[in-house]
């Protein structure tokens, strides 16, 4: 057999030599193609006519637009999970409408009952109702998944849920002559003062069209989340968040300035138009109708469930994290009391902690996607305490030459930055407990139970309130050492859940071996989980209704 000792000697030599010869091979050509070509011999740059791009600017454009492309739509993703597909942009457009909605309304609900005449306790009674329906999520869930209509189980849900919202703040602003001008607006007729029981229908009603459309458009999310490949879990749920707290971001940020310059019309305008806009891009989205479960079919299903202990484990730390999270009721009072903050700094305090919010989730999606779930909670406890134990140097007016308000704002901004990175791991939790084709009822569940923590923890902090003397008359004294003590006490209660993370896994893959461990499939437990969730739900609406009641809102 005959060899090509050309051939050999090249294989035998060393590799730098190789890459070497290569290297000088590519520039011999290089420099004969530009002696070769008639733009570029004798010239150091080239003359193109007006309107006409080089081919070094095309080359730039064209990548340019290949990687806006590809980060837009990802060759490497399916195309059910690119959200910006025109059958998919209603998903992204729906949570940020979601965002935009809850940022102007709470601006608006903290000021404008107090200017039609309300007291701070029917004002609280006002905030309180309104939260009601994110209580009753899972009804929502419940009925979208066993009765379609059309054969779909989420888009009609999402186009009725947008159309209460819209219709409802329509029906307010024509039965009432709402002024854009905010000084009438502090000061309005009865022809312009809608009373505060209708006033607090209204956002009951509108938060049930919200919630309602919030579920399907969250239950869609979970359907599409199945396919997501491993290394890429959680990236589109963290996306949605992301884009639903920015619009929570800039929304907040222009009610509080809306309210200031118009008056409450603007805002209500804007609430009322805002939900119709989603309406075409619901019509588009595709929908997957492949799966229709049966009542008795579902129930069993999620009965097994909540049966399991990859479930009651994981959402019994949430239960409990979200329960103990408990704030100083009279936080509040002081500020405005002791510290003199009027309503338009203590609104910019909340609209700072929504920036910071969507700093916090927007933080966790870049960098802490893949971190540990129970170390991201035994870190983020542990910030908490640091935090909440600055209050205590407020309240000594030891704030090292800050001046007070900037030093709250501060301190709220950075807890909220923590609460943005503690809110998605939860979010992502719930996803992974969720079964095939019960998605809305199992995902509405987990959410409900994560809501109705949060609605019974500030009664938990009122309850607090009887310890220690900080009545509005004795901050006005100046007495604070019941403040002082009042807030090293639920400091402790809210690091106090750093007990209980162990309840926690460190990721998918442990919350897949829970179900193999004892207690798994425990109907006991199961039925201990239902109880605590009805009886939260139940409880929430108990005490809202005594809040109408004592509020007097009539």
């Amino acid at each position: 057999m005959t060899i090509d000792i050309e051939t050999r000697t090249r294989e035998l030599q060393p590799l730098h030599l190789v890459n070497e010869r290569q290297e000088s091979q590519r520039s011999s050509t290089y420099s004969s193609e530009l002696e070769e070509d008639p733009h570029t011999h004798g010239a150091d740059f080239d003359c193109y006519e007006e309107g006409e791009m080089s081919p070094m600017s095309k080359g730039f454009v064209h990548i340019f637009l290949s990687y806006w492309r590809n980060y837009w739509f990802p060759t490497n993703t399916p195309r059910a999970l690119q959200l910006f597909r025109y059958e998919n942009i209603a998903i992204p457009a729906s949570y940020l409408v979601v965002g935009i909605l809850q940022g102007m309304l709470r601006p608006l609900m903290n000021v404008w009952p107090l200017d039609l005449g309300a007291t701070e306790a029917q004002q609280t009674t006002l905030a309180q109702i309104a939260t009601l329906p994110a209580a009753c999520k899972i009804i929502f869930g419940f009925w979208s998944d066993n009765v379609p209509i059309a054969g779909c189980r989420r888009k009609p849900y999402m186009v009725l849920g947008w159309l209460l919202c819209s219709y409802i703040v329509a029906r307010l602003l024509h039965d009432y002559q709402l002024t854009d001008d905010h000084h009438q607006s502090q000061s309005p007729t009865e022809k312009d003062k809608p009373p505060l029981t209708f006033l607090g229908v209204t956002f009951v009603l509108y938060g049930a069209g919200l919630w309602c459309a919030d579920v399907m458009v969250d239950s869609v999310v979970v359907q599409k989340v199945k396919i997501e490949s491993e290394e890429r879990r959680g990236q589109l749920q963290s996306t949605c968040y992301v884009i639903r707290f920015f619009g929570l971001m800039i929304a907040a940020t222009a009610s509080t300035y809306m309210y200031s310059t118009y008056g409450p019309a603007s805002i209500l305008k804007i609430l009322m138009v805002v939900p119709l806009l989603l309406l075409p891009l619901i019509a588009r989205m595709d929908e997957d109708t492949s799966v229709q479960p049966r009542f008795q079919k579902q129930c069993k299903e999620i009965w097994r469930t909540v049966c399991r202990r990859s479930v009651w484990q994981p959402m019994a730390f949430i239960y409990i994290f979200n329960l103990l999270q408990v704030s100083n009721a009279a936080w509040r009072q002081f500020l405005s009391t002791r510290l003199s903050f009027g309503a338009s700094q203590l609104n910019i305090l909340l609209v700072v902690s929504y920036i910071f919010l969507y700093i916090g989730t927007l933080t966790y999606k870049c960098f802490f996607l893949h971190l540990s779930w129970r170390r991201l909670y035994q870190v983020s406890i542990g910030i908490n305490c640091i935090l909440s134990s600055l209050q205590l140097l407020l309240i000594r007016h030891k704030t090292f030459g800050i001046p007070p308000y900037w030093f709250a704002l501060g301190d709220d901004a950075f807890a909220e930055f923590i609460v943005g990175i503690q809110f998605l791991p939860t979010m992502i939790v719930m996803v992974s407990l969720c079964p095939t084709g019960s998605e809305g009822a199992s995902y509405a569940m987990f959410t409900t139970v994560f809501n109705v923590a949060q609605m019974i923890a500030p009664a938990l902090s009122s309850s607090l309130l009887g310890i220690y003397d900080v009545s509005k008359e004795r901050l006005e004294e100046g007495g604070l050492n019941g403040m002082f003590n009042l807030t090293i006490v639920t400091t402790l209660i809210q690091i106090s859940p750093i007990l209980f993370v162990g309840l926690l896994p460190h990721g998918r893959k442990e919350l897949e071996e829970l179900a193999k461990m004892p207690y798994s499939g425990s109907a006991l437990i199961g039925f201990v989980f239902l109880c605590v969730l009805f009886g939260s739900v139940a409880y929430t609406v108990i005490v809202s209704v005594t809040n109408i009641v004592n509020g007097g809102l009539s």
